[in-house]
C-alpha cells in the first residue's frame, strides 16, 4: 500500500510538473507591447495601441491618438476575453467586448448606449509584429454600412 502511494503522489508531482511549464503565462501573449498605426496622414496624426496584462489572463488595451489638428485623445479598456462588456474610459456611455475567434485573430464590439456600432476584426499575423483591423460599421439596424482596414506595426 505503501508503495502505491508512493507511485501515485510520484506520478501526480511529474504530472503537475509538465503542466505547469506548458502552460502559457500572460507574458507568453504575443499581442502585448506598444503597437503603431500605418498612415500616410502627416504629422500630427498618430495613433498608438498598448497592450498590458490585465488581471489573470486578461489583457488592458490603451488608444493614445492624434488628429490631424493636433488634437490629442486616450481612452482605454480591459477584457478577459470572454465575450462580457466593459466599460471604455474616457469615451461617453462606450462599452467594448472581445472574444477569442481563434489563435491569431479576436473579435472587438463596440457599443455607445447599449447598441454595437463596430465590429472590429483583430488579427496578428505570423510575423508576431503585425496587427491587421478589419473595422465593420454597422447602422441602427445591425447592417453592415461601411468595412475598412488597417495595419499597425510593433514598435515596442
Amino acid at each position: 500500500m505503501r508503495r502505491l502511494s508512493l507511485v501515485i503522489a510520484f506520478g501526480l508531482a511529474i504530472t503537475t510538473l509538465i503542466t505547469a511549464t506548458h502552460l502559457p503565462t500572460q507574458a507568453d501573449n504575443p499581442r502585448f507591447g506598444v503597437w503603431k498605426l500605418d498612415s500616410s496622414a502627416p504629422p500630427p496624426s498618430n495613433n498608438i495601441m498598448t497592450y498590458e496584462p490585465y488581471e489573470d489572463g486578461g489583457m488592458r488595451i490603451t488608444v493614445e491618438s492624434t488628429n490631424a489638428g493636433g488634437q490629442q485623445s486616450t481612452w482605454s479598456y480591459v477584457t478577459l476575453f470572454d465575450g462580457a462588456f466593459h466599460p471604455v474610459a474616457g469615451q461617453n456611455s462606450a462599452e467594448t467586448a472581445v472574444e477569442v475567434i481563434n489563435e491569431s485573430t479576436t473579435r472587438i464590439s463596440n457599443a455607445r448606449n447599449g447598441r454595437v456600432y463596430q465590429v472590429i476584426i483583430n488579427t496578428l499575423l505570423e510575423d508576431g509584429d503585425t496587427i491587421n483591423n478589419e473595422y465593420v460599421r454597422l447602422d441602427e439596424d445591425g447592417n453592415i454600412v461601411r468595412v475598412t482596414h488597417a495595419t499597425y506595426r510593433r514598435i515596442g
